[in-house]
Formats: structure tokens, sequence, C-alpha cells
């Protein structure tokens, strides 16, 4: 009896220019949603340590300018089109709103990378 081992490898590609969910889309994520509701300084922490940031950034964040620099370096690192302008306009007019979409931006590109499976067929 043979074994015959075969690699499978599985991408998602994300298209790039602009976000992958809109600004209002809480629904596509309700843990997320549910975490800003309850513990808003918590998830906002969460997402600039899963971004790379320091986690405590966010929490010095008094005249939006951690917001709008997280924002604009997410945009720059994912290809997303934008200016400092919008980002400026997205955390004043809904600042809630601006974290959940980078928080779920965030968790969308790291679940789309290569995943490598090995399938062993016995013939």
């Amino acid at each position: 009896m043979a074994v015959q081992s075969t690699t499978i490898v599985t991408t998602q590609h994300v298209s790039s220019g602009t976000w992958t969910t809109g600004l209002c889309d809480c629904c596509s994520d309700m843990g997320t949603c549910c975490c800003a509701l309850w513990c808003f300084p918590c998830m906002q922490c969460q997402t600039a340590s899963q971004f790379g940031w320091c986690f405590c950034m966010p929490l010095l964040d008094c005249c939006l300018l951690v917001s709008c620099c997280l924002r604009q370096k997410m945009r720059e690192q994912y290809n997303i089109n934008g200016s400092c302008c919008d980002d400026l306009c997205t955390v004043c007019c809904c600042y809630t709103c601006a974290w959940c979409q980078m928080s779920r931006e965030i968790k969308i590109r790291a679940r789309s990378g290569a995943v490598v499976t090995q399938q062993i067929i016995h013939s």
C-alpha cells in the first residue's frame, strides 16, 4: 500500500482600495460591536495591539490624533484609498464606528492569508 502526500495551499484575496466593511457594518461582526458597547477602551486597546502598536496608545487619544494616525497607517499598510482629511472627518463624525471598522479590518486581513494543509492519501 503506497502512501501519497499532497500539499494544498488555499488563499483568500482581500481586494485593495476600499475597506472590507462599511463604517456602519456592525452586524457583520457582533463580537466587536458588543465589545465596543460594553468596554470601548478595551476594544480600542485590543485593536491597537493587534495592529502592532502599543496597546495603551488609544488611552492617549484626547485630540483624536491617535485614531487618525492609526487609521492612516492602516490605510497605507492595506492599500486602502483615502486621505488624512477623510480619516479626520470619519473619526470626528463617528468615533466608535471608525474604531469598530478598523478592528474588523484587522481581523479580516489576518484571516485572509494563505492556509497550508497537508492531505495524506492511502492508495
